[in-house]
């Protein structure tokens, strides 16, 4: 739909601090008299136009396949994932970084966000400090990342200094860098490894990049943190066999899991949860091979903590 768009609209001339011929900064020619269109109107037009966002995946869908790959591979060598951003972008970062601990019992330092502004910005605008490169750069610095680590560099617009500098760090740290943007590479280029553009055209509201492109962000970056830990064992099947269970509701989905895969009863399935230290991937290792706990997560660990490769290992010992 934007695509002609796009093509008008590319300079390399541009300097970043120039910010008017982006297309995250167009003017929507959808959404001209938003200010009187009725509720309903508006919300027939938002679901029109995140349309785009699926055609905007799928168009990207090599260099997430990419990234899921290299992140996978940091993580099974002891490296990190790390989304650095300012604004929406640095918020989504830190959204996904702080779900993973409870859906993969992962442990926090495994994925991390990294917001310009530290935590007082999650709920107190600080986009001025998106101009710093040199904070960006500080940041990757703190955390010592290294050639094991993957970065993740998040600006709708592609322009935010903060996230450049840290790019720019860690490239020269080694660690591989990517680079997820909302505007074509014509508009914004940077030396990276991986390149992910996510085009979904002008927002409704102009340049407010929390719609839109905040949307496609957070489908991009659920593609790659949960493709990343199907790959590295985390999922069996469809199931999250790495599920940490710290409350009710997380419990009742561990018990749930066992049951379907093992056919148990839920008296028995919670007496196995119980018994392996509510560790789901644990007590279906133990209940198909018949190993003690203690047998079982030797076995996991042999296995990095595959469950379907400690299962086969097991079965054709």
């Amino acid at each position: 739909m934007y695509r002609s768009q796009v093509i008008a609209l590319t300079s390399n001339s541009q300097p970043l601090n120039q910010r008017g011929h982006l297309l995250t900064e167009q003017i929507n020619p959808n959404s001209q008299n938003l200010d009187q269109r009725t509720a309903l109107e508006l919300v027939d037009l938002f679901n029109q136009e995140d349309q785009n966002l699926i055609e905007a995946i799928a168009a990207a869908r090599e260099p997430l396949a990419t990234a899921i790959e290299k992140t996978a591979t940091a993580f099974q060598q002891g490296g990190r994932l790390f989304y650095v951003g300012a604004g929406t972008s640095g918020r989504l970062g830190v959204l996904d970084a702080a779900e993973c601990p409870p859906t993969f019992c992962t442990p926090p330092e495994m994925v991390q966000g990294i917001l310009a502004g530290g935590e007082a910005a999650l709920i107190r605008s600080s986009e001025a400090l998106e101009d710093r490169a040199e904070d960006g750069v500080t940041a990757i610095a703190d955390r010592h990342i290294s050639e094991l680590d993957v970065v993740v560099g998040i600006t709708a617009g592609g322009t935010t200094p903060y996230v450049h500098g840290a790019l720019k760090e860690a490239h020269r740290r080694g660690a591989t860098t990517v680079f997820m943007a909302c505007v074509p590479a014509d508009q914004v280029a940077l030396d990276v490894d991986i390149d992910v553009r996510l085009l979904v055209g002008p927002e409704i509201l102009a340049g407010s990049t929390r719609l839109k492109a905040g949307s496609v962000t957070k489908l991009a970056l659920n593609i790659i943190s949960t493709g990343a830990m199907v790959q590295i064992g985390k999922v069996y099947g469809n199931r999250m066999v790495d599920v940490s269970v710290t409350n009710s509701k997380l419990e009742d989905r561990a018990l749930r899991i066992i049951c379907d895969l093992t056919e148990l009863p839920r008296e028995q399935a919670a007496v196995l949860l119980e018994r392996c230290d509510h560790k789901v991937k644990l007590a279906l290792l133990v209940h198909w091979t018949g190993l003690s706990p203690e047998q079982g997560q030797t076995l996991l660990d042999t296995h990095q903590g595959n469950l379907r490769q400690a299962v086969h290992h097991h079965s054709t010992a």
